[in-house]
């Protein structure tokens, strides 16, 4: 579960199972396209000072990132469809040019 800032400064819950599954989809490409950034070596973990490089790790993420995306795409409009294989492709590319 996540927190997120509520009244006063007191964490509040976010409910994850309260989402609808477009929107855990949405959460879930952003987390497994950030790690694969991260993989690749191209982004920094938080609170590291140097990039490792995981190119399995990294493929995994992009796989997993490209699956997700495909299953989404369908249910969002046409402009957010498209970004989202931007995105993947972007992933893919700079993959390749680190294999």
């Amino acid at each position: 579960m996540s927190e997120t800032p509520g009244e006063e400064g007191e964490p509040q819950v976010l409910d994850l199972m309260a989402l609808e599954i477009d929107q855990l989809l949405g959460l879930f490409l952003g987390i497994t396209s950030a790690k694969a950034w991260q993989y690749m070596g191209l982004r920094l973990k938080p609170g590291a000072e140097e990039a490792e490089k995981d190119l399995k790790r990294a493929a995994l993420s992009i796989d997993c990132t490209a699956f997700l995306a495909e299953k989404l795409a369908p249910h969002l409009p046409d402009g957010e469809a498209s970004r989202l294989r931007a995105m993947v492709a972007d992933l893919q590319l700079n993959y390749a040019k680190l294999a």
